[in-house]
């Protein structure tokens, strides 16, 4: 399902190759949740297996659901259009509520102008998410069909979970890449620490992803401009979650491109509340060129993983998003 990136577009999924190695031998089994939807890959050595990246270990779901209640942030990643990546974070919503916690269920996919709404509809449809579906004007939100996020948001609804709106709106990120840091609030623009440099090394890989991203067709000077996009929406994602001052947390749902520890929302999280306890799920798509969780750092284009658990799932299919511009261009060499 992805498409080339327009200019103003999504800013989260970025692919890489990996070598191909031996496959990974380990005595355990894989995890429980087989029941897949995904069709690609399903008998790879990966699929649906959880591995540890500090402890450099495969582990169960159980020892995953611990940690994921015992944390104050979780951030749970996904790929947009993945209905197993929705079904398992359902999962682990369920596993918080089930221990007795009540944290507050943030989405990426829901922008702060968009607060009194959720708040509307929940009050007159309780625990209806198609109704907020309808209430928010989901199907014409440019997010994936609400089928794939309702396991999520029914998981949160029946335990009665606060809904909250994460992102930045639309509007406030196209005049950002329009006119810098100086088109938001100046208190706004404080609080999300825009202006504060950022270290040149991570500069430079957020532009070489978004150049990748789009194909190689991204005008150069406007990098720098959808760099600054995308860290704002990270700094306002841990903004809305920082601002709840609720004592049982909150659990985030976004792209595996927002949940990296080294940049993204815990990297903002901890920068301004360095108490903070984070804990990152990334939900990755297993590759035949890549046969050890080692080996998936390539693809998100990172040193190590960047994330505190990878759950490894099957793939879905989906076009080369830079065939159609290399046909286009070769034509034109006719």
């Amino acid at each position: 399902m992805r498409r080339p990136l327009s200019t103003l577009a999504a800013l989260l999924m970025f692919a890489g190759c990996a070598s191909r190695q031996a496959p990974v031998k380990d005595a355990r089994p894989p995890a429980s949740s087989t029941q897949w939807t995904a069709t690609l890959h399903q008998d790879h050595p990966l699929a649906g297996r959880i591995w540890d990246v500090a402890g450099g270990r495969f582990v169960d779901e159980e020892a995953l659901r611990q940690a994921v209640v015992s944390t104050q942030y979780v951030l749970l990643g996904e790929r947009h259009d993945h209905p197993d990546h929705h079904r398992l974070q359902a999962e682990l919503v369920r596993a918080t509520t089930t221990a007795g916690r009540r944290p507050a269920l943030a989405f990426e996919m829901l922008d702060v102008t968009q607060w009194s709404t959720v708040a509307a509809s929940l009050k007159k449809n309780p625990g209806d998410a198609e109704a907020l579906a309808q209430a928010l004007d989901w199907a014409n939100s440019g997010w994936p069909d609400f089928s794939l996020y309702a396991p999520v948001f029914n998981a949160g609804l029946e335990a009665q979970l606060p809904i909250v709106a994460a992102n930045l709106p639309r509007a406030q990120v196209r005049e950002l890449v329009m006119k810098g840091p100086e088109a938001l609030p100046t208190e706004l623009r404080t609080r999300l620490q825009l202006d504060a440099p950022v270290p040149e090394a991570e500069a430079k890989a957020v532009r070489e992803e978004l150049d990748r991203s789009h194909c190689g067709h991204l005008p150069k000077e406007m990098l720098e401009p959808m760099a600054l996009a995308q860290r704002a929406r990270d700094a306002m994602m841990a903004d809305q979650l920082l601002g709840l001052r609720v004592g049982n947390g909150a659990l985030l749902i976004t792209g595996n491109g927002h949940v990296r520890k080294d940049r993204a929302v815990p990297a903002h999280l901890t920068r301004r509340e360095p108490n903070a306890k984070v804990l990152s799920v990334a939900l990755l798509e297993v590759s035949p060129e890549a046969l050890k969780p080692q080996d998936y750092a390539a693809t998100v284009d990172a040193p190590s993983l960047p994330y505190d658990y990878v759950w490894f799932t099957p793939a879905m299919p989906e076009d080369d998003p830079c065939k159609a511009l290399r046909e286009r261009k070769a034509g034109t060499r006719q």
